[in-house]
């Protein structure tokens, strides 16, 4: 296998508003990855993937601004990454096809999230929302991505990723793409409902309560948090003990990634606690962390044509990278004038 450039690509739907689960799971550790040497980093708002399920044209477009101001107000670096929305560049969706010929319909079958989103309507379910984990292979190997930060849930879209990856250098008889890493890591690489420490955090949640929103004031952070669901059992002495407690377990994972702590140190600071002492704790950690990233978003957002203006140059790089990458694969495939 050829060496190929060590090159992060990760990406978020412009589907709805960031969440603290956003953050936790994903952009926190973007930012990390984008800071250390080793890596070059390309981050995108997958709007191809959002149009999955139907989205209001107006919405999609104020969202997907959103988004990349939440980037950049956690910390992205429009200069040190690339950084744009996926409709852009038109490589992801050519490579997305060829990846839809390689890989096969029973592995598309057993993708959860399938079973999950599309549930007893499968027949009036989207193709592109059955055929999207060809596209997002192609998001990832289109920039030959040799690592992937995700949330566990995306776990079995990575390895459906390195499955293409395979199937495509075998079928040819090559080393052309790489076999991406996925790196999940981190004390809250997936964040649970504040109702329902069962169900992870989501925008699509019809309860405002149950998730901290990236835009939410400092007074509603608070608020959340305090009225976050627990039981009356107050902080064990050992993370053993929270095996059977999911929403007590949660604010834990909260706090640990919040304060860049492991869920360890976090008992062994708060064992004994009851949660009336505890998430007023919490409440201030996560305003603190959390507000200053609110307000830049706000500032962002007020400038619409500047991020316009980053999107256009972010993909302009993007394609940079995307488009002799896609020229080599339809040379391998057999394309004629690629």
């Amino acid at each position: 296998m050829p060496d190929f450039t060590p090159r992060v690509f990760s990406g978020i739907q412009p589907s709805g508003g960031l969440t603290l689960g956003n953050y936790l799971g994903a952009m926190k550790r973007f930012v990390q990855m984008q800071d250390e040497a080793s890596h070059e980093t390309i981050y995108c708002m997958v709007d191809l993937h959002a149009i999955t399920v139907w989205q209001d044209p107006a919405r999609l477009h104020a969202a997907t601004r959103e988004l990349c101001a939440g980037f950049i107000a956690c910390g992205i670096d429009p200069e040190k990454s690339i950084l744009f929305n996926q409709s852009r560049v038109p490589e992801h969706a050519q490579l997305g096809w060829l990846f839809s010929c390689v890989a096969r319909m029973g592995w598309m079958q057993r993708m959860t999230q399938w079973k999950d989103k599309a549930g007893k309507n499968a027949q009036n379910a989207s193709l592109g929302l059955f055929a999207y984990p060809a596209l997002m292979a192609a998001d990832i190997l289109i920039y030959h991505a040799t690592h992937v930060p995700v949330g566990e849930d995306q776990k079995q879209h990575l390895e459906l990723t390195r499955d293409i990856a395979v199937k495509f250098n075998n079928d040819f008889g090559v080393d052309f793409f790489p076999i991406t890493e996925s790196v999940i890591e981190g004390a809250a690489t997936r964040v649970m409902s504040l109702r329902d420490g069962s169900r992870k955090m989501s925008k699509s949640d019809p309860s405002d309560m149950s998730r901290i929103n990236m835009t939410d004031d400092t007074d509603t952070i608070a608020a959340k948090i305090r009225k976050a669901r627990t039981d009356p059992e107050p902080l064990p002495s050992d993370l053993k003990g929270l095996d059977e407690r999911p929403e007590a377990r949660n604010l834990v994972n909260i706090y640990a990634a919040l304060a860049d702590v492991s869920a360890e140190q976090v008992i062994a600071d708060h064992a004994g606690q009851q949660f009336s002492t505890f998430k007023p704790s919490l409440a201030d950690l996560a305003v603190a962390k959390l507000s200053p990233i609110s307000a830049e978003m706000a500032r962002l957002t007020a400038d619409p044509a500047e991020i316009d203006r980053l999107l256009a140059r972010g993909a302009q790089r993007a394609r940079a990278v995307a488009e002799p990458v896609l020229k080599q694969a339809y040379e391998i495939v057999g394309m004629v004038g690629a």
